[in-house]
């Protein structure tokens, strides 16, 4: 006890004691404010998961069960992630009406919060692709548009056409045109899948190179036609092609017709 006694009436017991003290009421306040910055996250993230679950339960349990189990003409949402709905949901494919037609790209139902706020429901049923921020879309610094066409050529153009328009598939489906299609769209379709589309793994195609990708679709959806008539694409020949048979067409109809009525 003497020799505490004897530091506490050190001279510099003081100033010690002081930055002590200082140090305490520190770390306290940042421990507070953390807590306090997180709790908002928190509420929100629950509130808007609460939200989504009552839109769900509205428009869309009739057909993916009360729970997102799945039925018989539709199938189960445990495990998609928040990218699958926000891309389905996002680009008005769902909710449909037949779900035994291919979804069609259309106005969307429900407003950009509340498309959020179902993909965060869906999102904490089971972990699955998440939604990509916009840091990470940055293609038009980090794509390659060389690579991109090459990516595209050989893993995309069997089913969407070498120039992106669309094309169609066996059993009356369709691969869509991706001209107009936001970026964030196209990387959410290559990590989920839709329709009948196969799954881009990060291990199948980078995130750099899905970047590539899409600056090369975008690069392609900027580039003037200067053959006239789209028509997909195709070429000169099939344009050429289409003309000859209807100016054909048209005159032996002319010819017909002027025999007729010479008679």
């Amino acid at each position: 006890m003497k020799r505490l006694s004897r530091y506490r009436r050190h001279k510099a017991a003081g100033p010690f004691l002081m930055i002590l003290a200082l140090l305490a009421i520190g770390t306290t306040f940042s421990v507070a404010s953390a807590t306090v910055k997180q709790a908002p996250n928190a509420f929100a993230r629950s509130a808007a998961i609460d939200e989504g679950k009552q839109i769900f339960l509205k428009g869309c349990s009739s057909c993916h069960g009360l729970n997102a189990e799945g039925g018989a003409i539709a199938p189960s949402l445990i495990g998609v992630g928040a990218a699958s709905v926000d891309f389905q949901v996002g680009t008005g494919r769902m909710p449909m009406a037949d779900m035994s037609t291919q979804a069609m790209r259309k106005k969307p139902v429900y407003s950009a919060e509340q498309t959020a706020a179902l993909a965060a429901y869906v999102a904490s049923l089971a972990p699955g692709p998440a939604i990509p921020e916009d840091s990470v879309l940055n293609y038009e610094r980090d794509g390659n548009t060389a690579q991109g066409g090459e990516l595209f050529r050989n893993n995309c153009a069997m089913c969407h056409n070498f120039a992106g328009q669309g094309g169609a598939l066996t059993e009356g489906k369709y691969a869509p045109t991706l001209m107009g299609v936001q970026p964030k769209q196209i990387y959410e379709a290559l990590i989920t899948g839709p329709q009948s589309m196969p799954v881009f793994s990060d291990k199948t195609i980078t995130p750099a190179e899905k970047l590539s990708l899409i600056k090369w679709i975008k690069s392609a959806e900027s580039e003037p036609n200067l053959g006239g008539a789209t028509m997909g694409r195709i070429g000169p020949v099939t344009e050429g092609l289409l003309a000859w048979v209807l100016g054909i067409g048209m005159l032996i109809g002319i010819a017909v017709w002027l025999t007729t009525r010479a008679r």
